[in-house]
């Protein structure tokens, strides 16, 4: 009976590592893809404020501060 324990608890392990790197690679693929449109939205917007409420030799960042107020 004590061989079918050790087996058992040798699959068990196995299972949870196996469960375990595919929830790292869900999670990390998850986070890449949320990372790539994050960047991508930040890029638009920036576009977004540079041709539409940029004035003239002003940077992006500074633009930014004037439309929400920053000084």
């Amino acid at each position: 009976m004590s061989k079918l324990t050790d087996k058992n608890e040798n699959i068990a392990e196995k299972v949870v590592e196996g469960y375990k790197k595919i929830e790292n690679g869900v999670v990390n693929g998850y986070k890449k893809i949320e990372n790539g449109a994050v960047e991508g939205f930040n890029k638009v917007s920036d576009k977004c404020i540079e041709k539409l409420f940029a004035k003239e030799g002003e940077s992006v960042e500074d633009a930014k501060k004037r439309l929400s107020g920053d000084k």
